[in-house]
């Protein structure tokens, strides 16, 4: 095969779609125009009247700012209870370091002689296992251990009492055997 069959090839293609541009196709096109400016024109309505809606008073210093606390009545009387700081200055216990949600409590060791239950076993999220004795911390809240039973221990938290102060809240978390 020689150079030229491809340059023929690309000009008889190139002649067949010139061909198909004729003015058969211009000729439907102006036809079709045609019929549609003929047609009637619609009408259209005209808008209807606006309707006058009543003006308000916005009135945004009547009403609580959206940064100050919502303390309610309920809130206030539930937190009610004695005035108290945390200790910031204390060195922090292990199992301070999870949410209380997320501390199970998994038994207790009792005291052999007088069979008085002195230390629990607190599992954390991460699956360990912790003894704890009154007096130790855990919970992100300064949560301390006030007693422990067969079935649960009780723990007092230290919160803000949402105006700048604290409270404490009283906690416990309950056997949850596996």
């Amino acid at each position: 095969m020689s150079s030229r069959h491809p340059r023929k090839l690309g000009v008889v293609l190139l002649a067949v779609v010139l061909a198909g541009c004729g003015q058969s196709g211009l000729d439907d096109l102006k036809g079709e125009l045609t019929a549609i400016r003929m047609k009637p024109r619609g009408r259209v309505e005209a808008l209807p009247e606006p309707v006058m809606v009543p003006s308000f008073i916005y009135a945004a210093h009547q009403m609580r700012g959206p940064f100050t606390p919502f303390v309610a009545e309920t809130t206030e009387q539930k937190l009610s209870g004695a005035k108290v700081e945390p200790d910031l200055n204390r060195p922090k216990e292990e199992l301070e370091q999870y949410p209380l949600e997320s501390l199970h409590m998994r038994g207790t060791l009792d005291w052999a002689k007088t069979g008085t239950v002195e230390q629990a076993i607190v599992e954390d999220p991460l699956g360990q296992e912790h003894f704890v004795r009154v007096g130790n911390y855990l919970g992100k809240n300064q949560g301390k251990i006030t007693t422990i039973t067969a079935t649960q221990v009780s723990i007092v938290e230290i919160v803000p009492d949402g105006r700048d102060g604290w409270v404490e809240r009283p906690r416990s978390l309950d056997l949850n055997e596996r």
